[in-house]
């Protein structure tokens, strides 16, 4: 794929991203399920999950609208960090909020894979690698985040 090729599939791909997210939103108010409107009805651990996941989402459209570079490789994991970044944010809004076991254990399994990603990627281009974090896996009793164990790697 040549230089314009690239750059008009990035513009591509930051539209598509942008229509999807467009989408959602006038969904959700089209259904009149607007966020504040089901959180009033549900419960306070409902609304906070759904606070916190619209959020997440927010700042993942965001992050993913990029000026194209001109390099495919830079651009491609300028917009890939903050979608593995949103799927990580989502997951530990689904551990702080989720009670279903088997989505507890994906959503750790989430958060671990795309931290895992987003370091590979930046190596490949050369990048220097994000301060490393812990990655909350468990809900602690009284309802705050516990990390990775001590000496687990990623």
């Amino acid at each position: 794929m040549n230089m314009h090729g690239s750059s008009r599939y990035l513009m591509t791909l930051c539209l598509a991203s942008a229509a999807a997210f467009s989408a959602y939103k006038a969904m959700a108010q089209d259904n009149g399920s607007n966020i504040a409107v089901v959180a009033s009805a549900q419960n306070a651990a409902e609304a906070a999950y759904l606070t916190e996941n619209d959020a997440a989402m927010t700042k993942m459209m965001d992050g993913m609208s990029i000026k194209p570079s001109g390099d495919v490789d830079r651009d491609f994991v300028a917009m890939m960090t903050p979608h593995h970044q949103g799927a990580i944010d989502m997951a530990i809004a689904a551990l702080k909020y989720g009670k279903n076991e088997q989505l507890r254990r994906i959503a750790q399994e989430i958060i671990v894979e795309q931290q895992q990603e987003i370091i590979a990627m930046k190596l490949a281009i050369g990048d220097p690698l994000p301060p490393p974090t812990s990655a909350p896996t468990q809900a602690a009793p009284s309802g705050t985040m516990q990390g990775m164990a001590p000496g687990m790697k990623m």
